[in-house]
């Protein structure tokens, strides 16, 4: 029998050896210990559980017990039983001489709510009944699905690029988050729909960062930006827009030549949509952000319209509500907007109000604080043969993503990740090894040689 003693000496040994290991080496190792169909396997079985927004629990019993087998100590963090937060962590060997490093993606997919209410938003027989919408596929070496695409398929990259960090005996000196998150698509809280399965971001990460026990220096929202980088993310406010009218009993109605002329809301909203329209291009262009970290263009979309009552006839209605979603870029305030808002119901000379009913401010990471992190997901992408880790696609900063939760804490996150539409096997492979190889740089504290 090997005296236990000899057994501590080489690995002790073995540590020393895997730390003095050049970043070409370790990203090599890492590579080499990526199982492609373990990470194929993974996106299937985690992109084919239902999770649609405020209906995430069994993917996030699926990753938790993911996690619990393999060895990564994970807790159920939530503000809700249901929509709860996994939260895993490895390295940590020597915190001294390391950074914390957190992934994050989310559980959560935009899909169809698959209940009566479809019928508001989808016509019969379009794209409700895309089987795409919740089962992911792989066919001829390509996902498709947007569980994939739409963030299950980068959670199992920087899943599988941990598991291969540990099965290649690599040590971290910092501590490696790895966490799956609620309520990153929505819902919202908005008019009746009130109650937990509509809480949106703030039971996400949002709350993972303040009650989860993580301390990060860095964070990276795992989702696809087609190994582009951005550091930027628009924030939204939404808004109701009221136009008042007459409620005209039908009989005695008469048709004035103007549509804006016309007593009731529900024909004034009309004029009234042409004006905002007009309003959200210009909005579009006049607030564009330009950074080192990417370009945001803060988009509006009517998102849903309001009035009358469609069980009683007879007449018009008073009041007709136009649901506005306008992005927010981390330059802007939602103050300012709303006077925007204000000033065309006045200059349109409508009557109406302007109410905000959600508000998330977009925020973008400080540039020279998020350097080491751009600086080794950059080297991690070059020695994956990707090139350079480039700024990504302004849509990528024009939108929401959960690096922007770190970035209003202060705390240096990017987006990255692989295709964002049909990714090949070989992009999640390329993207679990870069996932890895990031880890490995930041939670080290090393930057010589990568920059």
């Amino acid at each position: 029998m090997t005296p236990r003693n000899s057994d501590s000496s080489k690995e002790k040994a073995a540590i020393t050896e895997r730390k003095s290991l050049t970043f070409e080496e370790a990203a090599a190792l890492i590579r080499a210990h990526v199982d492609r169909q373990e990470l194929i396997d993974l996106i299937l079985e985690l992109g084919n559980i239902r999770s649609l927004p405020g209906f995430e629990k069994d993917a996030g019993d699926y990753v938790y017990a993911w996690m619990e087998k393999e060895g990564f100590s994970p807790k159920r963090i939530g503000m809700v039983p249901d929509r709860f937060n996994v939260i895993g962590r490895m390295g940590g060997s020597d915190p001294a001489n390391g950074r914390n490093l957190l992934f994050t993606s989310h559980l959560d997919t935009e899909a169809p709510q698959y209940n009566w209410r479809d019928s508001w938003k989808y016509r019969p027989g379009g794209s409700v009944d895309d089987p795409g919408w919740i089962r992911a596929e792989l066919k001829d070496g390509v996902f498709s699905g947007h569980p994939v695409e739409n963030d299950r398929g980068p959670m199992a990259c920087f899943l599988i690029g941990a598991k291969a960090l540990k099965r290649a005996g690599l040590v971290l000196n910092g501590h490696l988050y790895l966490t799956a998150c609620p309520a990153e698509i929505g819902p919202e809280h908005v008019e009746e729909f009130q109650g937990s399965i509509y809480h949106g971001k703030e039971i996400g990460a949002q709350y993972m960062m303040t009650h989860g026990g993580v301390a990060p220096d860095f964070a990276v929202a795992a989702e696809g930006t087609d190994f582009g980088i951005t550091w930027v993310s628009c924030g939204y406010a939404n808004f109701r827009v009221d136009i008042y009218g007459q409620d005209v009993f039908t009989p005695l109605l008469t048709h004035p030549p103007r549509l804006r002329d016309h007593p009731s809301a529900l024909v004034l909203a009309s004029p009234l949509i042409e004006a905002v329209q007009r309003w959200a291009a210009g909005y579009e262009e006049r607030h564009v952000y330009l950074s080192a970290g990417g370009t945001a263009v803060p988009k509006v979309q009517i998102v849903a319209i309001r009035g009358g009552d469609p069980h009683i006839m007879g007449g018009g209605s008073e009041v007709c509500s136009l649901y506005l979603e306008v992005g927010l870029t981390p330059a802007q305030a939602i103050a300012d907007v709303q006077r925007e808002l204000e000033a065309v119901l006045a200059e349109e000379r409508f009557e109406g109000r302007i109410e905000p009913i959600v508000y998330r401010q977009g925020f973008a990471a400080d540039e020279r604080k998020v350097r080491p992190l751009r600086d080794a997901i950059d080297a991690a992408s070059r020695s994956s043969g990707k090139g350079g880790a480039e700024i990504g696609h302004s849509v990528y900063s024009s939108m929401w993503r959960d690096h922007n939760v770190f970035n209003m804490f202060g705390i240096p996150a990017a987006t990255y990740g692989p295709r964002r539409f049909r990714p090949s096997v070989d992009d999640m492979v390329d993207a679990a090894v870069i996932y890895g190889a990031t880890a490995w740089l930041v939670c080290n504290g090393i930057r010589e040689g990568i920059e």
